[in-house]
Formats: C-alpha cells, sequence, structure tokens
C-alpha cells in the first residue's frame, strides 16, 4: 500500500494560495501606483468619480483614452471654452415689448428714423412670408403691414436705404432650401410702391449689400447651390429708387466669400464684417428642396475698402461670428453693435452654437469689445436703435442657458437702454 502524505497535499495548496496572494498584493499596488502618477498629471477624470463614501476605481479603457488625450494634445474643455463659451458681459436690464404680428426666421430689416421695416422669413421650415410689417419706436407698435411683390425672394435677402427708398437684392424663393433668385427690386417707403431693378448678373443666397458713393453694392454671398462660397462684387449707379444704368459692372472680388455678414458704411469706408463659408443644400432628388446639413466655417474676419479700391484686413470680432446681416445699428457717431448671431458649431455634437453677446466696434481706434448680453442666445435678429435705445426683435433662439443649439423661431421683441 502505498501512503500519501497529507502534508504534500496540504503544502502544495497553501504554496500556491500564498503565491497567489502575493500577485493580487503585488498587482493592486501596481493599480494604485499607476492611479497616483495618473491623478497628480490629470485629475479631471478621476475627480468626477471619486466620492466621500466610496472610491470607484477606473476602468483600463478610460485610462488607455486619457492617455491618448495626453499623446494627442487635446485638452476638450479648453476648446470648448475658447471657441463657445459665452464671453463675460455686462448684465443688462431688458424690457419685452409688443410681439411682432408673425415669428421670422432669415427675415430681413432696415430702419428708417423712427420705424424698424421687416421683410419676409420663414415662419417654419415649410413656411415663408411674403409681406412687410413695421415697428414704431415712438410708440412701440407694430402696424402698416403690406405685401411684397410676387417675384421677390422670401429669405436670405440682400437689403440697404437711402433714408427714404430701400433697394432689396436677390435671394431664396420659397421655403426649405429652395434655389435662389436674381430679381431686384426697390420700395419707396413712403408710397410703399415697388420698383424693378436690373437683375443681378447671377443669383445669390445672403450676399453682402450697401450703398457707396451713388452706387449699390452687392459683395459675395452663397453660389446658386447655396453652399458655395461666392467672392464676386458688382455695383450699379442708383438714385432716387432708380437705376441709372442698365446693367451691373465687375469691381475687386471680395477677399473672403460667403452669406450672413454685416456690411457698414463709415466715414466713406465700405466694411464687411463676419460671416460664413458653406451653408445647408438642397437634399440631392428631394421634391421639396428638403434642406440637407453641410460643412460651414464661421468667421470673424473685418474687411475695409477704401479710396484705392483695395481692401485691408482688420482686427477679428471676439469670436467668429454669422447670421448678422440685419444685427447691426450705429449707436454713436463713430462706433456699431452687433447682436447675436451664431459661432463655429460644436465640435462633438456637431449642432450650430448660437451667440447671446452684443459686440461693440470703434471705427477711430478700430477696437471690439463686448458690452452686454441678451435674454438668450439668438441668430438672425433684426436689430434698431432709437433715441438710446437698442431694440432688436425675431429670430431664433436658444435651448436654454446650458443649451446654445437653436431651439424655437420667435416674434419677440426687447429693448435695453444703451449708454457708450
Amino acid at each position: 500500500m502505498v501512503r500519501i502524505s497529507s502534508f504534500g497535499v496540504g503544502g502544495k495548496h497553501k504554496s500556491t494560495k500564498f503565491a497567489l496572494y502575493c500577485v493580487g498584493l503585488f498587482g493592486l499596488a501596481l493599480l494604485v501606483d499607476l492611479l497616483w502618477a495618473s491623478s497628480n498629471s490629470s485629475p479631471s477624470i478621476y475627480q468626477s468619480i471619486v466620492s466621500q463614501e466610496n472610491v470607484v476605481f477606473p476602468s483600463f479603457a478610460q485610462i488607455k483614452e486619457e492617455d491618448k488625450k495626453k499623446k494627442d494634445g487635446i485638452d476638450k474643455k479648453r476648446v470648448l471654452a475658447d471657441n463657445f463659451a459665452d464671453l463675460d458681459a455686462p448684465v443688462l436690464n431688458w424690457e419685452k415689448m409688443a410681439n411682432a404680428p408673425v415669428p421670422r426666421l432669415d427675415g430681413a430689416a432696415i430702419q428708417i428714423k423712427d420705424q424698424l421695416f421687416v421683410f419676409a422669413g420663414y415662419g417654419t421650415i415649410d413656411y415663408v412670408h411674403s409681406h412687410v410689417d413695421i415697428y414704431n419706436f415712438t410708440d412701440n407698435t407694430w402696424g402698416g403691414r403690406f405685401d411684397m411683390p410676387k417675384e421677390m425672394a422670401h429669405s436670405h435677402l440682400g437689403m440697404v436705404t437711402d433714408g427714404r427708398y430701400i433697394y432689396i437684392v436677390t435671394g431664396q424663393y420659397g421655403p426649405q432650401c429652395r434655389g435662389p433668385t436674381a430679381q431686384t427690386f426697390t420700395l419707396d417707403t413712403v408710397t410703399k410702391k415697388w420698383r424693378d431693378l436690373p437683375p443681378l448678373p447671377v443669383p445669390r443666397y445672403a450676399p453682402a449689400t450697401q450703398l457707396w458713393r451713388g452706387r449699390l453694392h452687392v459683395m459675395g454671398g452663397s453660389r446658386e447651390n447655396r453652399h458655395t462660397p461666392g467672392t464676386e462684387h458688382w455695383s450699379i449707379a442708383v438714385k432716387d429708387g432708380k437705376a441709372l444704368e442698365k446693367e451691373w459692372r465687375s469691381e475687386i472680388p471680395i477677399p473672403r466669400g460667403g452669406p450672413h455678414r454685416a456690411c457698414i458704411v463709415y466715414n466713406d469706408r465700405l466694411y464687411v464684417i463676419g460671416g460664413q463659408e458653406g451653408d445647408f443644400m438642397a437634399k440631392p432628388g428631394s421634391p421639396i428642396f428638403k434642406c440637407s446639413r453641410r460643412n460651414e466655417i464661421v468667421f470673424g474676419d473685418v474687411y475695409m475698402l477704401d479710396d484705392d479700391m483695395k481692401w485691408t484686413s482688420l482686427p477679428p470680432m471676439p469670436k467668429p461670428d454669422s447670421h448678422i446681416e440685419f444685427a447691426w445699428a450705429f449707436v454713436n457717431k463713430n462706433s456699431v453693435v452687433i447682436v447675436g448671431g451664431t459661432t463655429e458649431k460644436h465640435p462633438e455634437t456637431k449642432k450650430m452654437t448660437l451667440i447671446g453677446e452684443i459686440f461693440h466696434f470703434e471705427f477711430d481706434t478700430q477696437k471690439w469689445s463686448v458690452i452686454g448680453k441678451l435674454p438668450y442666445r439668438v441668430k438672425t435678429t433684426l436689430v434698431g436703435f432709437w433715441k438710446g435705445w437698442l431694440y432688436f426683435t425675431s429670430g431664433q433662439r436658444d435651448k436654454g442657458p446650458e443649451d446654445p443649439s437653436p431651439r424655437k423661431v420667435l416674434g419677440e421683441t426687447w429693448r435695453t437702454k444703451l449708454e457708450l
């Protein structure tokens, strides 16, 4: 008979357990050391998962992702803060006024004395307005509605005034992402009569438009596919709501093309501010020209056209800003404010990011500042300034203080006392 020693079997079993115990302690020590080293250099991910009662160790996948961020030099919080966070600004006291008769997105507005003429725009993505409403700053009321010509564009208009006549250039005809028209008109704001002007050489969406030295200038915008930036620049001589020439004249192209920018004349200089490259396009084959998303690049570039017909780059806006073609107003003899707009899309969600700041530009010093915030972030708002009061109406607002993406199209009207 062969006896098996109980000591031999028990000894091997205890030795194995002891070895596994040592390996476990060693592995735990390595993990704790790794966590300590990682937390000293990059505490953010770990601080978020440690509570006062329990310590939860991150997974190796989390550690691997953190290491990848270090190698790539990525700091997401810093990127978001630089490009998308609201800028510091004084708090303004806003007063809500009478709502516009209809909500508007991508509408247009021109101020003449104490009246704000508000044109067209989307009511919804499938419905566009084809009339004009008037807001009176003196008695703070809406009224005087009248129709636009049937051939006139409904959004993405170029527009400017000489103090009586309003010149309306090209734009999108219809809802969703339909095509542009080259049709051009003038409105006599006294008689409310319309007149045709020679059509633009080619259609454009939301071109920069301004009167300068007796000529109606039209620049940039988006080309016929709604997405490709146009850099062309045309002008035509006009006076008292009439064209003095039969054809548009080619001028020096704008340095950077694209739609949705402010265009201003100050001290006999022409300024073009902000804008974007790219826009939504009609989905191929869609019978209703349904809008489909495309890449957009928003910028804060500022260009000035001088006596020699040369473009000069000036200090850029505090942050990239677009959808501001009718969101500006002179507030004194040498400065202008730009209200709201859109900035670069969120890098992760790819959603449009709205702006709630008011930017102030002094022409003489060529300096920008942030002078206040709106009640909410808003794009394509329509702005006026009268006797110290800054007004804005309509546009598309954000989803709330914590979410700057677009939500509801509005007809609200607000004002604040502005002292500069």
